[in-house]
């Protein structure tokens, strides 16, 4: 284009993000952990641990095989986002290593057999939603004096209750309502909180509208479809997320959270249905 048809404006150049030291998923190769979907880097990063592991023992070198899978399972760490996954990745390889030398009469494949129950109570659809920690029990104070006391309030991923206990705190005459995937943790929630309702279901087909407040525990990469079925579902309510904000959305409130955990609060535009 000739400098005499070039337009009279032009649109400031964005800033360029911040630089966090760890790349974003839509910047990352497709063989980079960040595009995986939780667990899989987990898995990955124990399996080739252990295969680095095995080629050490197979060439008689068990000692330069096991430092060899630790610098691995410390290398693949580095590679996923938030510290709790970087812990779980990390110490993997280590944890199961140090079981079977304790155990070493055992079969090699008997530290399998745990996950089974593991995935029963926290199956891998769960694993991409929520943590794995549940909400400690003074981390919603305070929440009452933002929003008031709705008559009717949603905890999206129950877990096994301590957020409906904390909620309870705060909200002692609201309707109380938890949705959990994984039916052992529905039920264990169930057990655990008489003075709620509990169910099992997925938190993304239940409908949000009728509630006043749904709060969440979730993980960050899910806090964007979150704030999108709020704003959908439920105009005039809001949205309570421990721990992970909305992107690219100011929040209403922040609450600094008895714990050290952010609570942020959204309140959605629109009128209540």
């Amino acid at each position: 284009m000739s400098p005499a048809a070039a337009p009279l404006f032009r649109a400031p150049p964005r800033p360029a993000p911040p630089d966090t030291g760890v790349m974003s998923p839509a910047r990352s190769p497709l063989w980079h952990p960040a595009q995986w979907r939780w667990p899989l880097p987990a898995l990955a990063a124990w399996l080739l641990a252990w295969a680095v592991c095995s080629t050490g023992v197979a060439l008689r070198e068990p000692v330069a095989g096991l430092l060899a899978g630790l610098v691995v399972s410390a290398l693949a760490a580095l590679l996923v986002q938030g510290p709790w996954r970087r812990l779980l990745v990390a110490a993997g390889f280590p944890a199961s290593a140090l079981a079977l030398g304790a155990s070493s009469a055992l079969p090699g494949w008997w530290w399998l057999l745990p996950l089974g129950p593991l995935l029963l109570a926290y199956p891998l659809r769960a694993w991409r939603d929520a943590p794995f920690f549940p909400t400690p029990a003074s981390a919603l104070q305070g929440l009452a004096g933002v929003v008031g006391q709705p008559a009717r309030v949603l905890e999206a991923g129950c877990g096994a209750g301590h957020g409906l206990a904390a909620l309870r705190q705060e909200f002692p005459r609201a309707e109380l309502v938890g949705l959990e995937w994984s039916p052992l943790l529905a039920l264990a929630a169930r057990l655990r909180r008489r003075d709620a309702r509990v169910r099992r279901g997925d938190l993304w087909a239940e409908p949000w509208g009728g509630y006043g407040l749904v709060y969440l525990f979730q993980r960050p990469e899910s806090m964007a479809r979150a704030w999108a079925k709020a704003r959908a579902e439920m105009p005039g309510g809001w949205l309570a997320s421990l721990e992970f904000a909305v992107p690219g959305v100011a929040a209403t409130a922040r609450l600094p959270g008895a714990d050290g955990r952010p609570l942020w609060l959204y309140h959605v535009p629109g009128a209540p249905q």
